[in-house]
């Protein structure tokens, strides 16, 4: 792959969310919590504007999809342990709906694995408005009580990894950035309605 092929500005939005993560823990673990929530936004708004600048740059690449899921990966599942350590009532009125979203994934990960070769992180429409849901509960959380919040961001979760389940049983290997099962059946049906 050439350089231009994989050094594009989305990319390296994607990059910087890997690379400056240890940063946001030397700052939880200095105990400087408004360096975190400062940092945490700027890291955050990144899963935000890598999208739109490969939307709007055309830099919309394979590669791109999937150093944003990896980023996204480690990024959400630091923000987890953020709001545990900083907030730990929050994820504790939750925990048991937490372990079982993490089966959801774990378990779309090995559908993915065993079907495809290689386990995929699907990008639907409910995902992503679950990432910014996780987003903003670790902000609001400097500011509320958002244990309810949480279990709500948890049962859109819960809706999502069942739907991405049923995407991979039903329809395959099919784009990561696929918008909903709904979105898939309607491109059936018009494909049926054409031939």
């Amino acid at each position: 792959m050439a350089k231009k092929d994989w050094f594009t500005a989305a990319n390296a939005l994607s990059i910087s969310r890997l690379i400056f993560l240890p940063f946001l823990f030397l700052a939880l673990y200095s105990g400087q919590r408004w360096l975190f929530f400062s940092l945490f936004l700027i890291l955050g708004s990144t899963d935000y504007f890598d999208g739109l600048v490969a939307t709007r740059l055309n830099q919309r690449t394979e590669l791109g999809k999937t150093l944003d899921s990896f980023a996204d990966l480690f990024f959400y599942l630091a923000s987890a342990y953020f709001l545990y350590y900083l907030f730990p009532d929050v994820v504790h009125f939750n925990m048991t709906f937490l372990w079982i979203i993490i089966g959801l994934l774990l378990l779309s990960f090995l559908i993915s694995t065993v079907k495809f070769g290689k386990p995929i992180m699907m990008h639907t429409g409910l995902l992503r408005l679950c990432a910014v849901l996780v987003f903003f509960l670790v902000v609001l959380s400097f500011f509320f009580d958002t244990r309810y919040f949480m279990t709500l961001i948890l049962t859109v979760y819960l809706l999502g990894f069942l739907e991405v389940i049923a995407i991979f049983i039903i329809f395959g290997n099919v784009d990561r950035d696929t918008v909903s099962i709904y979105h898939l059946y309607r491109e059936k049906s018009m494909c049926n309605t054409q031939n």
